[in-house]
C-alpha cells in the first residue's frame, strides 16, 4: 500500500508539472523589507525590490564635474550647453539588498555637477522623460521665469529650456521644485551647482560631497544616511590623497526630514566658506553645521599620512551610514613612486 501510494504521488507529479525545469527557470529573485530573499514564479509587484537598474560609483561622482558643451558669442561670451534628463522609475541597491526606487536627473543620484564661470551663458536643455511632473529650480540668479517653479514641464518627453547667466559665485545646489516637494527631493531630484570665480580659485585637489539620507519605508524618517547616496562607501572605499596638497570639497546637505546635519573631520581643521560666495574664508573649524540645502567650501591640507574618519557629529547620521575615510598618503613617497590622486 506504502509503494503504491509512493508511486502514485510520483505519477501525479510528473503529470501536474510536466515542465518544472522551465518553471524553475522562470523564478524571479527580489528582496523584502526586513532582507529576506524571495524567489518566485509569480509577478513581482512592487518595483522597490527587484534588480537594480541604476549603476552609480561614488569615488566616480566625487571627482566628475561637467562643463557642458562650450561655444563663444561675437561678443566673447562663453555659452555652456548641457542636457538633462529626469526620469522617476529606476531601481537602485542603495545597501547590499535594499533596494529603492530612485528619481534621477541624467540617471544618477546625485544628478551631475554642473560648473561654470561667472558670467557664462548657461543653456540647460531639461527633458522630463517621467511618468510626474518635474522642474529644475537653481539656486542662485537668474529671471523669474528661469525659476522652475511655476514652469511645470509635464511627463512622458516635456521640455523646456533654462538659459541664463552663471552667478553668483559659490556652490548652489538644484533640485526639483514641484509640489510635494519633499517627495521630489527624498527620491532623489537633486544635484550641485558650481560657480567659479573669474580669477579662478588656487589649484586644489577638489571633489564634492552630496549629504544625503534615505527614507527606504516611506514613513518620512530616513533610515539611511552618506555622503553621496551610498551608506558607508568611503569608509569601505577610502578616498586617498597626499600629505601637503590642498584639498577643496564642495559640501550640499540635501538631507529631508531632518533640520540639520553637519559635517566633522578628524585630525585636522579646515577653512570654511559659507555657501562659497566669499573669497575669504569665515572661519576655521573641524565642525560645520548644515540646514537643509545650506552649503559651502571646506580646504585643508593633512600634514601626517594615515588615515582619517570624516562624518556626521550627529551620531545616529553616522551609525546609519554617513561616515567616510580618508587616506592620506605621504607626497614624498607618492611622487617617488609616481602615483597620483585626485586631479
Amino acid at each position: 500500500m506504502i509503494i503504491l501510494l509512493a508511486t502514485t504521488i510520483g505519477l501525479s507529479a510528473v503529470i501536474l508539472f510536466p515542465n518544472l525545469s522551465e518553471a524553475e527557470s522562470e523564478l524571479k529573485t527580489f528582496v523584502t523589507h526586513s532582507g529576506k530573499v524571495i524567489r518566485t514564479t509569480g509577478e513581482v509587484i512592487d518595483p522597490l525590490y527587484t534588480v537594480s537598474e541604476v549603476e552609480f560609483d561614488p569615488m566616480e561622482y566625487l571627482r566628475e564635474f561637467n562643463y557642458g558643451n562650450v561655444s563663444k558669442l561675437e561678443d566673447g561670451t562663453t555659452v555652456r550647453e548641457y542636457t538633462i534628463i529626469a526620469e522617476d522609475d529606476k531601481v537602485m541597491e542603495v545597501s547590499p539588498g535594499v533596494f529603492y526606487n530612485v528619481w534621477t536627473y541624467n540617471g544618477t543620484v546625485p544628478g551631475p555637477t554642473i560648473r561654470a564661470t561667472e558670467g557664462d551663458l548657461l543653456k540647460i536643455n531639461f527633458i522630463n522623460n517621467g511618468s510626474k511632473e518635474h522642474t529644475i529650480h537653481f539656486h542662485g540668479i537668474h529671471p523669474a521665469e528661469m525659476d522652475g517653479v511655476f514652469e511645470i514641464v509635464g511627463p512622458n518627453g516635456g521640455k523646456f529650456i533654462y538659459e541664463f547667466e552663471a552667478g553668483p559665485v559659490g556652490v548652489h545646489p538644484y533640485h526639483c521644485h514641484v509640489m510635494p516637494l519633499e517627495e521630489h527631493i527624498v527620491h532623489g531630484l537633486y544635484g550641485v551647482f558650481i560657480v567659479d570665480p573669474k580669477e579662478g580659485r588656487e589649484p586644489a585637489d577638489e571633489m564634492v560631497m552630496v549629504l544625503n539620507g534615505l527614507d527606504t519605508d516611506f514613513d518620512t524618517e530616513n533610515n539611511f544616511y552618506a555622503a553621496n547616496t551610498i551608506p558607508f562607501y568611503y569608509q569601505h572605499h577610502p578616498i586617498q590623497i597626499n600629505t601637503h596638497e590642498l584639498i577643496r570639497v564642495y559640501v550640499v546637505n540635501m538631507v529631508e526630514f531632518d533640520p540639520i546635519n553637519n559635517f566633522h573631520l578628524h585630525g585636522n581643521l579646515y577653512n570654511y566658506y559659507p555657501t562659497g560666495t566669499d573669497l575669504i574664508p569665515s572661519f576655521y573649524t573641524d565642525m560645520i553645521t548644515l540646514s537643509q540645502t545650506e552649503r559651502g567650501i571646506m580646504e585643508f591640507e593633512y600634514t601626517y599620512p594615515g588615515k582619517y574618519l570624516f562624518h556626521a557629529h550627529k551620531v545616529e547620521f553616522s551609525e546609519k551610514g554617513w561616515v567616510g575615510m580618508f587616506l592620506v598618503n605621504d607626497k614624498a613617497e607618492s611622487d617617488e613612486n609616481g602615483m597620483e590622486y585626485g586631479s
